[in-house]
């Protein structure tokens, strides 16, 4: 797991190893976890790619269609190789207890579009947020099982130690550019 600095908020599973520790991160929250992406071979710089659309208003964050939820991957600018940043459909609070998602949903959302910032940067350094302000041993200890499982709203069941680290209820991601200018891309509600 990755707690961040003495608060000891645990970051989603699926970014175990894949984050590292910022040092006196400016303005952290009670609840929150962040941290900068990084490959375990040290990677630091990624484009990113997403299913979704620009918002309307705020041009510069990442939002879900009419359709589907985001999905949003970041792309290894030396390998290539693609990481998981968020999954509107699985990952937060409302994915796992309280939204359903057709099949057609969830697999035809191709992450096809490449995000610019308004410079026309196109690779960043990424920083992940997640808060984590809900109290799960209150409101669903009650519904793990005699092995430590909980059923999620689309029927499957996941360890309840990991609801609590993916059951965010909020996300944010920011993205810096080589000139050091940083935009939020995804602010998200879960």
């Amino acid at each position: 797991m990755n707690p961040t600095t003495d608060n000891g908020v645990l970051g989603p599973t699926y970014l175990d190893g894949l984050t590292e520790h910022i040092s006196n991160p400016k303005d952290l929250r009670l609840h929150e976890w962040r941290r900068q992406l990084k490959t375990p071979s040290g990677q630091t710089k990624f484009r990113i790619k997403f299913y979704g659309r620009l918002h309307e208003k705020y041009n510069n964050l990442i939002v879900g269609t009419d359709f589907a939820p985001s999905l949003i991957l970041a792309v290894d600018n030396v390998t290539g190789q693609e990481i998981l940043l968020f999954d509107g459909c699985k990952h937060g609070y409302n994915a796992m207890f309280c939204d359903t998602f057709t099949a057609e949903q969830i697999q035809n959302r191709p992450a096809t579009n490449f995000y610019n910032d308004k410079a026309g940067n196109e690779i960043f350094e990424i920083v992940i947020s997640t808060y984590n302000g809900i109290d799960y041993e209150d409101e669903l200890a009650d519904q793990v099982d005699e092995n430590g499982l909980i059923e999620l709203i689309d029927g499957t069941k996941v360890e309840f130690n990991n609801v609590k680290c993916n059951g965010y209820d909020t996300l944010q991601i920011w993205a810096i550019s080589e000139g050091g200018d940083t935009v939020n891309v995804v602010s998200e509600e879960l």
